[in-house]
């Protein structure tokens, strides 16, 4: 998806002068064909500027989702939810590293990574699919889909022909998920129209032999296509990366006339068209969009379009990712939630533009709408106090010695979490910290000092030092800096962007050398074996625990606006991240992730040391 604040303005371009032709073979006018997948073998083609299905015309009104983000027992009525607004298609991502976690550790059946099921239930449901693998995705998602254990290699490039390690994990990757594809193509009587190589590909580089090995590597496993590309029209346009042949998705563009001359005879299309936007932590509010007008031409002429997205759902666990400039400034992460500001908002229910949406494709499709389906029932619970539980400082691990701080992925091949940087200092002054990924507490003696962002968001001060106190006596004091980790950088040039120190850390302007550091991933396996508080605790880094009695479960909002920045975990699930920046304050938990009766709501502060309070709400905001 195209991160330019311009194409947020997607309703405001002209549409293209030409309007799409429906024609048979012998040139005369034909209404588009409205077919459902049915089990049998369908041919899907691309012929003369238009999509063909079963040799007639097929207009594809799509709008995506990604499994991945959704419960996976809400699968079914988030797609039932599409369908009943008109669309006959899902378009849908598969993000790699969700998949793999390890190099050669699969995954993809457990949870939400079932992305077979997911296809299944989309033909199940009377809808196409158009299937969007990657290897690279970006989707706001954390490196942009590709797998984080790729930069534990230093000079990795990724996205590139020519990068040996690269290409080799990619080659893994279509290995174990091309068998799983292959059957569910229209061919062979499954749902899926059409296979995206790569994504957006011209924003990132210019190398078209790249995008002709990767569709060689599907095609040398059984997959036939036909084959899109995605991308931004002036991208594409400077970069020359047009795949010949392939589907030209147009990213936030809808000037037909000027992508047909470079896809010649192949289909174009509205590959992304944006009814929300993504929203940032420290966003003045919740991006939204206006798409309306912009519908209502497409669908006047007949045009093929996606809506990115239908439904966004949300960034569980560690998955957010971030937006970054090409230097690595500029950084800004991506929040808990996936709303988009869609149709379909994050707890399932239809929004104002879904009915205006409906309304509009209602009246151009000869059939009648299915009925909305029921939204599913949220909750609120009272207030539960969360009080300390456990300390990060008496929960270290043992320490790796490392004469400069380096980056979680190199250090501990670490993907997500914190790590600590200690070094015992015999003097005071300021400390400069030169590449803070992405946002460190500094202790001295066991004091909190100062925090350093790698976020500049108003709320948040840009201070370049932090003053260390000199010590009282000879021994010195530690020095300790704790640094947290938003999602990698998943779109652009900044594609290495490792997490914790990875520059130098100067005292007075004399680099620090010889240092301590300590892995804390928060991973389940930490998390599990944190050995609960001896005493108050009198420094920030503390666990807190609350128990919520429930005597029914539902979806439900859990409020942190009276916390600071961390992490919450219900039952052990990791729901994501915090932040009192905002502009979310509310973390959506699904009622499968409740139980009736007691449950308990772990939450990780970096800032706090008293108890607090969360609560439970029916609504995402205020």
């Amino acid at each position: 998806m195209q991160r330019r604040d311009f194409l947020r303005l997607t309703a405001l371009f002209p549409l293209g002068a030409a309007s799409m032709r429906l024609l048979a073979a012998d040139g005369r006018a034909v209404a588009p064909v409205e077919k459902m997948p049915d089990g049998r073998a369908h041919r899907f083609e691309l012929s003369a500027q238009q999509f063909l299905l079963d040799g007639r015309p097929f207009q594809i009104r799509s709008g995506e989702m990604h499994p991945m983000r959704i419960p996976h027992e809400y699968w079914q009525h988030r797609i039932r939810m599409a369908k009943a607004m008109g669309l006959n298609t899902i378009a849908v991502y598969i993000m790699w590293n969700a998949l793999e976690s390890e190099p050669g550790v699969f995954d993809l059946k457990t949870g939400s990574r079932d992305f077979v099921r997911f296809i299944q239930l989309c033909q199940e449901e009377g809808m196409w699919v158009y299937l969007r693998p990657g290897p690279y995705v970006c989707a706001e998602w954390d490196f942009g889909g590709l797998p984080p254990y790729l930069l534990r290699e230093k000079d990795i490039r990724v996205r590139h022909k020519d990068d040996a390690h690269y290409m080799q994990a990619v080659k893994r990757y279509l290995d174990a998920i091309a068998p799983h594809i292959a059957p569910l193509m229209t061919a062979k009587g499954g749902p899926i129209l059409m296979v995206q190589v790569e994504n957006e590909y011209a924003s990132f580089g210019n190398d078209l032999d790249y995008l002709k090995q990767l569709q060689a590597m599907w095609r040398e496993r059984g997959i036939e296509g036909p084959f899109s590309i995605s991308d931004g029209l002036g991208q594409i346009q400077k970069e020359k990366t047009y795949l010949p042949g392939t589907v030209l998705g147009l990213d936030g563009d809808t000037d037909f006339a000027a992508a047909q001359a470079i896809a010649g005879e192949a289909p174009v299309w509205v590959g992304e068209g944006y009814p929300g936007w993504l929203t940032h932590w420290g966003d003045k509010d919740f991006q939204r969009g206006d798409y309306t007008d912009t519908l209502r031409k497409l669908l006047e002429q007949g045009r093929s379009f996606n809506l990115y997205v239908v439904y966004g759902g949300t960034n569980f666990g560690f998955t957010a990712g971030a937006n970054a400039n090409g230097d690595y400034s500029n950084f800004e992460p991506v929040i808990t939630s996936y709303d988009y500001g869609a149709p379909i908002n994050e707890a399932g229910e239809a929004t104002p533009d879904y009915h205006r949406f409906r309304a509009l494709i209602g009246a151009h499709v000869t059939h009648p709408l299915p009925d909305v389906p029921a939204a599913q029932k949220l909750m609120a619970f009272p207030a539960a106090m969360a009080r300390p539980y456990a300390s990060l400082w008496e929960n270290l691990p043992p320490a790796k010695a490392v004469a400069r701080p380096q980056a979680n992925e190199l250090l501990f091949a670490q993907d997500h979490g914190m790590v600590l940087y200690r070094k015992t200092v015999r003097t005071g002054g300021k400390l400069a910290i030169d590449g803070v990924r992405d946002y460190a507490t500094v202790f001295s003696g066991g004091r909190y000092l100062d925090y350093v962002s790698r976020v500049h968001k108003p709320g948040l001060r840009e201070q370049q030092h932090v003053a260390v106190p000199a010590p009282a006596g000879d021994a010195g004091n530690e020095l300790d800096i704790l640094v947290d980790s938003f999602g990698h950088v998943g779109y652009g040039q900044a594609m290495a962007d490792r997490k914790g120190i990875v520059g130098g850390v100067q005292l007075e302007g004399r680099e620090l050398q010889d240092w301590q550091a300590y892995s804390l991933p928060l991973d389940e396996h930490y998390v599990a074996g944190l050995k609960p508080l001896q005493i108050k605790p009198s420094r920030p880094g503390v666990f807190f625990k609350a128990t919520v009695t429930l005597d029914r479960v539902a979806d439900s909002y859990i409020d942190m606006s009276a916390w600071d920045k961390g992490y919450v975990w219900v039952n052990g699930h990791l729901l994501g991240r915090y932040w009192r920046i905002g502009p979310q304050q509310r973390l959506y938990c699904p009622a499968s992730w409740f139980k009736a009766g007691d449950n308990e709501v772990l939450v990780f502060d970096l800032h706090r040391t008293e108890v607090a309070s969360i609560r439970g709400f029916e609504h995402l905001h205020g």
